[in-house]
């Protein structure tokens, strides 16, 4: 019996990488940008007042990506915000390897086509460096979430590390693995 494979692995392998190569004119297979990771990060301002909300955010992640969450905590003490040096105020995960592909799909196939008035994400949001950022304003696009037993709708930051060099190379490479941009206007 042949080892599982998740379906995006199979795209990039086959049309995704064969075209950036030819694109971009690259010699070495290995120069071909590819996903590396994806982190989540769920900031919770309440956690300050109340614990319990952090659980909750918690959970949903651990829900969302298969994986449990580490909680962040404040770096350093901010009056204005009631903030101490040390205390927990959100949660992220780093997704890799088979995870990070099956959840590049479901969020692709499932969650998105779920977002009320969705035009396609900005392809302004890259970083310089190749890696692209987009903000997720309601958890409950993820169809592993029930709407009834959610407390408050929050949203996270999602972030894709590629090993582009340029953001037109990240660019090619999510659009061609399917990730839903903008139509551009001509």
């Amino acid at each position: 019996m042949a080892e599982y494979k998740p379906r995006l692995i199979k795209k990039y392998n086959e049309e995704a990488a064969p075209h950036l190569q030819k694109k971009f004119g690259y010699k070495n297979i290995h120069q071909i940008p590819r996903l590396e990771k994806i982190s989540i990060n769920a900031g919770v301002g309440e956690a300050i007042q109340d614990s319990k909300v952090l659980d909750s955010v918690v959970s949903d992640l651990a829900l969302v990506t298969g994986q449990k969450p580490v909680i962040t905590k404040a770096k350093k003490s901010i009056s204005n915000f009631k903030l101490r040096q040390g205390m927990k105020i959100g949660a992220k995960v780093t997704l890799r390897r088979e995870k990070m592909w099956e959840f590049l799909d479901r969020f692709i196939s499932v969650s998105v086509p779920r977002i009320r008035d969705f035009r396609g994400y900005s392809d302004k949001a890259f970083d310089g460096r190749g890696n692209y950022s987009l903000g997720v304003k309601e958890q409950i696009i993820f169809p592993e979430i029930n709407v009834d037993k959610i407390d408050k709708i929050r949203g996270m930051d999602i972030t894709f590390v590629t090993s582009a060099n340029t953001d037109e190379e990240a660019y090619e490479l999510l659009l061609s693995l399917g990730f839903p941009f903008k139509k551009q206007q001509q």
